[in-house]
């Protein structure tokens, strides 16, 4: 399909280190769950990440892969740990940068929020469960000081290896209260050593990862990072403790920051809420866009590129977003679980965004479920089923888990 530039959303936007990304929509990173026993990339990825190439983003950035297969954040994630697979992450790198897309790929550790399902014992800055049933989240136990520093480095070795196999980029995830993010936290980051108490130690292993990786990547390989705006809770990650981490990332050498908020206590990211003290009536852009208000504070304490993710919906909200100078990247999550060429067909003229099939998920709580499904679908090649009910998808994704996690503990036997 043929594109146009006559919006601000065909425009190209280039990034610090050097890279040029073809457009202003970012796909925002996603959980797929298509690995193998092995958690190795399959050619479900492959097939998923070419649909969202040829779909015409600038930038696709993959859902987590993690660094350790102790701790998982669902069974079937991709791992970079000596289990193999290059061959397959290579494929997976071609695919997705089809069409002159640009592909990030987000590396993350789970921390707590590793399942039960995979993990009896999950790790964390301390030893803080999470506020979640047992039978989901064990409690975790405190990491080493001598197991933080193997983090950074299993951060590191995935940066080199997503370099190495063809991905233009890397994401570090800090947001949703995984690893990275909990150190952030004094409310579950009770350490006395360097790695907590003030805001300088908490943040250590996240600007840690980020230096370390862009020596070992080198100048012109972009760096991106996922940070929360606030976790919004009480005594958490505040929004002036995200303001000030912000500063210390850009001066880190960071590319590219993209701006979400919640965990799985407080999960603003699944679009539950908006932003602290956002009016969301104001404006269009403000009814779609749940985490405006902090792009553009952080807008105004720097000059990183930023991707601003969640809640939107209509071109009128992204070119408005754009146009205020708060952000450079619209990132688009659940509406390209379904329409993977949203992107190509917005920048030609061929639709105004909108997503009238998400009126059919309900409960509101069955859409991680019934967006999970979609991925699976696009990776067996199909189309996603938009008439499955939130009911459906509940029953289906649990049963999906259930057997990737059985084929994970096969393999442990």
């Amino acid at each position: 399909m043929a594109t146009t530039t006559s919006t601000a959303l065909g425009s190209p936007l280039t990034l610090p280190c050097g890279a040029t990304l073809k457009n202003r929509f970012g796909k925002a990173p996603l959980t797929e769950g298509l690995a193998d026993a092995m958690n190795r990339a399959t050619a479900r990825h492959v097939s998923l990440y070419g649909r969202w190439a040829d779909g015409g983003a600038g930038l696709v950035v993959t859902g987590n892969v993690q660094v350790d297969r102790r701790y998982l954040e669902r069974p079937g994630n991709v791992v970079i740990d000596d289990n193999g697979g290059i061959e397959e992450l290579k494929a997976y790198a071609s695919a997705g940068t089809r069409n002159g897309t640009h592909l990030f790929m987000q590396i993350n550790h789970p921390g707590r929020q590793t399942p039960r399902r995979v993990c009896e014992q999950p790790v964390a800055p301390s030893a803080v469960k999470l506020n979640l049933p047992e039978s989901a989240f064990a409690p975790p136990r405190a990491l080493e000081a001598s197991e933080i520093e193997d983090v950074v480095a299993r951060f590191v070795r995935a940066a080199v290896t997503a370099k190495e196999t063809g991905f233009t980029g890397v994401q570090i995830h800090a947001a949703h209260g995984y690893l990275t993010t909990r150190f952030l936290i004094p409310l579950v980051n009770r350490r006395t050593d360097k790695w907590g108490g003030s805001l300088e130690n908490r943040a250590r292993l996240l600007l840690t990862i980020v230096r370390e990786t862009r020596k070992a990547v080198g100048p012109g390989f972009p760096i991106s990072a996922k940070l929360n705006s606030s976790d919004f809770q009480q005594g958490g990650f505040s929004n002036a403790d995200c303001l000030q981490v912000v500063r210390w990332l850009e001066e880190a050498g960071l590319d590219l920051l993209e701006i979400s908020g919640g965990n799985y206590e407080e999960p603003s990211m699944m679009g539950s809420r908006t932003s602290e003290g956002a009016q969301v009536a104001e404006s269009t852009v403000r009814r779609e866009a749940y985490f405006m208000d902090y792009a553009e504070q952080i807008r105004r304490v720097c000059r990183l590129p930023l991707m601003v993710t969640g809640g939107f919906r209509s071109k009128a909200a992204m070119e408005a977003a754009l146009a205020s100078g708060a952000l450079d990247v619209v990132g688009l999550g659940r509406p390209m679980c379904v329409e993977t060429d949203l992107p190509a067909r917005i920048l030609a003229g061929a639709s105004d965004g909108g997503t009238a099939w998400e009126r059919n998920i309900k409960p509101a709580k069955a859409g991680l479920a019934w967006f999970c499904l979609a991925l699976i679908a696009h990776g067996d090649g199909r189309v996603p089923d938009t008439s499955l009910t939130g009911e459906e998808a509940i029953e289906r994704y649990l049963r999906n888990e259930e057997e990737t996690a059985a084929s994970l503990r096969d393999r442990a036997a």
